[in-house]
């Protein structure tokens, strides 16, 4: 079936970024390669004249800031954010035309939206591309039923999205906070402006604007994903905080939208930033986990495997949460004996290095952390992903022990405690991720340290 004439649109920006122009396959595909070579040429100029670097086409699909190993340590940070600045109204462009291409096309216009979800975005571009134009009855230029409120839906969901990418792009990319701005402020303020703009011209309901407020966490966790800003695990540990913030901003937001309260939004909005800036760096407070496990074994047999113990055997998998990319315990070695003496204990992503503090065998062994590997490698459709908090260890072991006492019958009670600190807002809020993945790390080490000195008592 051929495509339907295509109206005359008398202002090219309804075309690009409007909600009621409809999109033929024809323009959805040339304004869509047009743009992006337009965009691809900007980006390579800009890349070009900061590092003497020529981006090459096929990588350019991939996310931009995967390439950071080419030329975004070379860059300043200011430049850094303007690139993906300028990447947001290419986003509300490819999003909008999306959504009225699959309205032309006969489908829900909340297909478009797809637009925002890494990968699948390629497959429907070229299904959107593909699918011609199907009959409607005429429309009167005004938008009707699931149509208005998708429409109202997107413009709500992307004001907030314009929220999350000026703080993301403050916050992490140039300042490298992780604070209260970013994680309590940002989601809070999107969601009040989404809801805001969602109500603006009709009063909506309480139940869909909480799932705007929600759609605009998501939307903002799915740019992320799709930039490679973030990964899945981190995503998925922050989305109860962000979803709940963003649903309470949404429903704040649907009160300011009657006119008279319309300017009180400008406060959060004007103060958000400034709080990111201006927000002290105070030292994290520090945490303990302590874990416990009855070893059959004697305290002078365990002490030689607490010291340093062997490969955990390959077919002892890994729990589930460790195989999504947390980091995970293999092995561990020294090097020297007593106070001064260098541990190191070996995980999936590097190694701790561990100078010795206190030597008492076979009683308690204590130790400072120097160094500290990433706390996981994110899991993401992309092969790179650039989080900061990674390489700027966010999550620090701060130093630990093992106290080993006797017990009746030649067993050992085998206690392992890790002091730690998380800098990131809300502290307590990411202390219970940080808690539970710690205990299971230390079970997975005393219960290897178990099983080999068992090993070796019963040999003796």
């Amino acid at each position: 079936m051929a495509d339907l004439p295509e109206r005359a649109q008398s202002n090219p920006l309804a075309t690009l970024g409007g909600l009621t122009a409809p999109i033929t396959r024809g323009t959805y595909l040339k304004v869509g390669v047009g743009l992006m070579a337009l965009k691809y040429l900007v980006d390579l100029g800009v890349i070009f004249a900061l590092t003497g670097v020529v981006v090459d086409p096929l990588i350019y699909l991939m996310p931009l800031i995967t390439l950071r190993e080419v030329f975004l340590s070379a860059m300043p940070g200011w430049a850094v954010v303007g690139l993906v600045a300028w990447t947001l109204p290419f986003a509300w462009i490819g999003g909008s035309m999306s959504v009225r291409r699959a309205r032309d096309a006969g489908l829900h216009p909340a297909v478009g939206l797809l637009f925002f979800a890494p990968l699948l975005n390629y497959l429907l571009i070229l299904t959107l591309t593909a699918l011609p134009s199907k009959p409607r009855a005429p429309r009167t230029g005004a938008l009707v039923g699931p149509e208005r409120g998708v429409a109202a839906a997107l413009v709500g969901v992307a004001g907030g999205i314009g929220v999350a990418g000026g703080m993301v792009g403050l916050s992490v990319l140039a300042l490298g906070s992780y604070g209260s701005g970013l994680f309590i402020g940002t989601p809070f303020v999107m969601g009040a402006v989404a809801g805001l703009l969602y109500n603006l011209r009709m009063r909506q309901t309480v139940g869909t604007t909480a799932l705007v407020g929600l759609a605009t966490a998501a939307a903002g966790s799915g740019l992320l994903l799709l930039f490679a800003l973030e990964g899945m695990l981190c995503l998925a540990m922050a989305s109860p905080l962000v979803g709940l913030l963003g649903l309470l901003g949404a429903l704040v937001g649907r009160e300011l939208a009657r006119a008279e309260a319309r300017r009180a939004l400008s406060v959060p909005m004007i103060a958000l930033p400034l709080i990111t800036v201006l927000e002290p760096d105070i030292e994290p407070p520090v945490h303990a986990v302590t874990t416990s496990v009855e070893v059959d074994a004697p305290p002078e047999v365990v002490w030689e495997s607490v010291v340093a113990f062997p490969d955990i055997p390959e077919e002892v998998l890994p729990e589930w949460y460790f195989r999504l990319g947390m980091a995970w315990p293999k092995r561990a070695r020294i090097v020297g004996e007593g106070v001064g003496a260098v541990r190191y204990c070996e995980f999936s992503t590097g190694a701790f290095v561990e100078p010795i503090t206190v030597w008492e065998p076979p009683h308690r062994l204590a130790f400072d952390v120097e160094e500290n590997p990433p706390a996981m490698e994110e899991l993401s459709p992309w092969p790179d992903v650039y989080a900061p908090h990674l390489d700027n260890h966010v999550l620090k072991s701060r130093r630990g022990q093992f106290l080993l006492e006797p017990l009746p019958n030649g067993r050992t009670l085998l206690t392992g405690t890790t002091w730690y600190t998380v800098d990131m807002a809300p502290d307590f809020y990411w202390a219970a991720f940080s808690d539970t993945i710690i205990h299971r790390i230390h079970e997975r080490v005393l219960n290897h340290v178990g099983a080999v000195s068992s090993a070796q008592a019963k040999a003796k």
